[in-house]
């Protein structure tokens, strides 16, 4: 390990992990007190039990669950914390991190936050007290407590989906970018009048990172950068409700660039039912390049990620640091490829 890389590792962690005693004196009780608050919260009354609990939180203490000569030991588990099993995209970068991991005797812990930070840290929380070897975790947002657990603990922590500044380790790719790729396409094809249409994106920020991206393309053509935002999640119902809305709030929209395949691909198939002609009537592009949108007619145009490689490259870069090799680069870029169809 380099001594920059040395020196960084140590920026992260700080100091020593916080122990029970950290804990008893951060919330003025004794160590006997916390104990019976964390394992037995039935022989504690309940403002003793909130007050230890806040000052887990605030030292950011992970009680150790491995028992006896175990628990000075890591496990042959990773930790692996995505917001959703039900997209694909995330399907896809787990089988990229399982069969990298299994391959060298490490088997994956699962945890699903469903896009809640405060069920990230619970989880995290949770894994860490079991002596993972490494985390892995689907983006670099995080809520403070959650921060605060990863940055006392001592072992590899990898971050993963996007590019930004990471705790330890990152394998990514620019969302930002991706979106001013797909808003130049459209502006090549001679649209002007885009719609970007994404789905709570307060939670799947990614997708408001490339809308960042396509209104800064619009806004630099002299042109404006309608959004629309849905309720639901990406799904084929929601994409053709998000139809409904250009096609009644944006009249004269000519293209809409739909923040992921599935609601693409719904708007693209509610159109057929609609009459609307795809692309003269109305141009759909999506992202993430799932093959549902490869195999629809017209095909789709969209923005593919590798999300299995960069699950493997990911891996990759964990097992380095586990086998205490040099890692020289502490970020990866993946990239994009924009997947030009017949719907723009």
């Amino acid at each position: 390990m380099s001594n920059q890389e040395t020196s960084r590792s140590r920026h992260r962690r700080g100091s020593a992990k916080p122990t029970l005693k950290d804990v008893a004196e951060a919330a003025g009780v004794s160590s006997i007190t916390v104990s019976r608050a964390l394992n037995t919260p039935e022989r504690v009354n309940e403002e003793t039990r909130k007050r230890v609990l806040e000052a887990v939180d605030r030292v950011g203490y992970v009680p150790n669950l491995v028992a006896g000569s175990l628990a000075s030991s890591s496990s042959r588990f990773i930790a692996v914390i995505v917001p959703s099993l039900a997209n694909a995209v995330f399907i896809e970068v787990i089988k990229g991190l399982q069969e990298t991991f299994e391959a060298r005797g490490y088997q994956i812990l699962l945890g699903n936050t469903d896009y809640d930070l405060k069920r990230e840290q619970q989880l995290i929380r949770t894994f860490l007290g079991w002596s993972c070897s490494a985390l892995v975790t689907a983006g670099l947002r995080h809520s403070e407590g959650c921060r605060t657990l990863m940055s006392n603990w001592d072992k590899p922590i990898m971050e993963v989906m996007e590019l930004g500044e990471a705790l330890d380790l990152n394998v990514g790719l620019d969302h930002e970018e991706a979106g001013r790729c797909m808003a130049h396409h459209l502006l090549e094809r001679g649209y002007r009048s885009i719609v970007y249409v994404g789905a709570c994106m307060d939670r799947d920020y990614r997708a408001g990172m490339r809308f960042s991206g396509h209104r800064h393309v619009l806004e630099a053509a002299g042109l404006e950068a309608p959004l629309i935002e849905l309720d639901q999640l990406g799904s084929l119902a929601a994409g053709a409700a998000g139809l409904d809305r250009v096609l009644e709030d944006f009249p004269d929209a000519r293209a809409i660039h739909f923040a992921n395949d599935d609601l693409a691909t719904g708007a693209l198939l509610h159109a057929q039912r609609l009459g609307l002609r795809v692309p003269e009537d109305m141009a759909i592009a999506g992202f993430n390049g799932l093959p549902l949108g490869q195999h629809v007619t017209p095909r789709l145009t969209t923005i593919q990620s590798p999300r299995e490689a960069m699950g493997r490259r990911a891996a990759e870069q964990v097992l380095r640091r586990l086998d205490h090799q040099p890692v020289t680069r502490r970020q990866h870029d993946v990239g994009f490829k924009l997947l030009v169809g017949q719907s723009t």
